[in-house]
């Protein structure tokens, strides 16, 4: 498989390593590999717009623009406890929606 061009490559990537042998010949076949894609593309995004959303909201709650958490907490450590839990919460549904993949 080696050819001139193996030195230009990037290191440690084979484009065809994970290449289904045979091409999709079933209708019902390309159906679930697409619900597949459709379902993973947007949890991904949901993610994503979440993970950016506890962003600004700790760069909001960090600034003082914000007391978001003023009604579960009274000190500003107990607002950043709550901010963290929350942090926790998005890492958590993110390594949920990875399992089975």
């Amino acid at each position: 498989m080696a050819d001139d061009k193996d030195s230009e490559r990037p290191m440690h990537s084979d484009p065809d390593e994970e290449a289904i042998d045979e091409p999709t010949t079933s209708g019902a076949q390309e159906a679930d590999e697409t619900a597949w894609m459709m379902k993973e593309g947007v949890t991904i995004g949901l993610i994503s717009i979440m993970a950016v959303l506890v962003l600004a909201l700790g760069l909001l709650q960090g600034t003082g623009v914000v007391d978001v958490f003023a009604p579960i907490a009274d000190t500003n450590f107990g607002q950043w406890i709550a901010f963290g839990v929350l942090v926790l919460v998005v890492i958590a549904v993110f390594a949920w929606s990875r399992v089975g993949v």
